[in-house]
């Protein structure tokens, strides 16, 4: 439809530079309320989100059999390889210790870690007996020979990291031999 009016046309918002257009947006985005600052989860130091100790195993299931007799739910069938891991992130979560199984913060030593993996349905008493089989022969194979390996935990020398890295070595070996 052909105009009719003379009217002059307003002058184009866009110079042929395009500086009008970015002041237009520019202008835009001045006049937006500020955004609200989105919330993230909580990231550790080491740059991962926190996790549980258990992540990646199912929880232990009590079955409608097991409520009626009022039994614990059946143990999550793990290696002994997964036991040992399980058993450092276990470590990790809730702290290290050194002259006991566990403290009132929840601290353990290496026993009490796998003693608390088996407590809370993770492997059965043979899986954590060859666990420590494992832990034996690493701590032999390296030139660390003690009676124990909570012998081991113990030692004034001992720290957290070696600890960590008895488990890892432990938990390789056992992955190797199908334990």
């Amino acid at each position: 439809m052909p105009r009719t009016d003379l009217t002059p046309l307003p002058p184009p918002l866009i110079a042929p530079d395009g500086t009008g257009l970015v002041a237009e947006i520019e202008a835009y985005l001045a006049s937006l309320p500020a955004p609200a600052r989105p919330t993230v989860p909580y990231v550790c130091p080491l740059g991962s989100a926190l996790q549980p100790w258990y992540a990646g195993h199912p929880l232990p299931q009590a079955t409608l059999l097991d409520r009626v007799l009022r039994r614990p739910a059946r143990p999550v069938p793990v290696s002994a390889a997964e036991h040992l891991r399980l058993a450092s992130r276990y470590i990790a979560a809730a702290g290290w210790l050194q002259g006991a199984m566990w403290d009132a913060a929840g601290r353990v030593c290496l026993l009490g870690a796998q003693a608390a993996v088996l407590a809370h349905g993770y492997g059965t008493a043979p899986t954590v007996r060859t666990a420590r089989v494992q832990l034996m022969e690493v701590l032999h194979a390296t030139g660390r020979p003690v009676s124990s390996p909570d012998v081991y935990n113990d030692r004034p020398t001992t720290r957290q990291a070696d600890v960590h890295q008895l488990l890892d070595r432990a938990a390789a070996r056992a992955a190797r031999l199908g334990l």
